[in-house]
């Protein structure tokens, strides 16, 4: 801590026992050191607090960086879904003059109304439909079961 050499010590000590003389110098001594290791415990304290302190600034600015990247990643997900979901109704309206109008729904679900109806005509719609439901079941099948799946 300080540059205090051998020699320095040994007149700082000469002159302690001259002055204070020698029977209480042990006492002086014992508490010397004593309160010189309270001020060392004081001192290596506020260093820890102030450690901690740049620790939990440098961590709440992380998290902030960590949020707004994921909501930046979340808006950018929604945008994408919202560009898909245009293009898709875009093309179904495109494709829907030309295609034959199907069969009414009766029971509710599309896949029924397929197989229930055995016609050849089925509209662009329907089938969109149809494919979705089987994504969503593949997708629900997926998440309880970690086996692989064959892509098809």
């Amino acid at each position: 801590m300080f540059d205090i050499g051998f020699s320095e010590i040994l007149l700082i000590a000469v002159v302690a026992l001259v002055v204070i003389g020698p029977e209480r110098l042990p006492k002086v001594a014992r508490t010397a050191g004593f309160l010189l290791g309270r001020f060392q415990r004081y001192v290596s304290g506020v260093r820890a607090d102030i450690n901690r302190e740049l620790q939990l600034e440098e961590l709440r600015k992380a998290g902030e960086s960590l949020q707004t990247s994921m909501q930046s990643g979340m808006d950018a997900v929604h945008q994408t879904a919202q560009d898909a979901s245009q293009i898709v109704t875009q093309t179904v309206a495109q494709m829907q003059p030309n295609v034959p109008p199907a069969v009414p729904a009766e029971t509710g679900s599309v896949a029924t109304d397929m197989i229930v109806s055995h016609s050849p005509t089925v509209s662009v719609q329907a089938s969109l439909d149809l494919q979705l439901e089987s994504a969503s079941v593949l997708s629900k099948q997926a998440a309880t079961d970690n086996s692989p799946k064959p892509v098809g």
